[in-house]
């Protein structure tokens, strides 16, 4: 069953989510729905991190414009260059 839901937020916001759920050929209730699905689901998953690792989230502050992706590779370009 499906309920409506009314969300308060900025034009920009809806405009620029608009054409990114045309791009991928899906309606922006879609895209919604899937991402609160997903956020559900994370709550269960927070309890399977060690605490090992919990302890040490947060401990490195990084910069919000930070590409962790970018960084990877040229790690790895490095490590496995001959």
């Amino acid at each position: 069953m499906t309920t409506k839901l009314t969300l308060t937020i900025e034009e920009k916001v809806i405009a620029s989510a608009k054409k990114y759920a045309q791009k991928k050929g899906k309606s922006l209730s879609h895209l919604v729905e899937n991402y609160l699905k997903s956020i559900g689901g994370k709550e269960t998953s927070s309890s399977e991190i060690s605490p090992k690792v919990s302890k040490l989230m947060g401990v490195i502050k990084l910069p919000n414009d930070f590409e962790y992706k970018a960084e990877l590779t040229n790690a790895l370009s490095k490590k496995y260059r001959k």
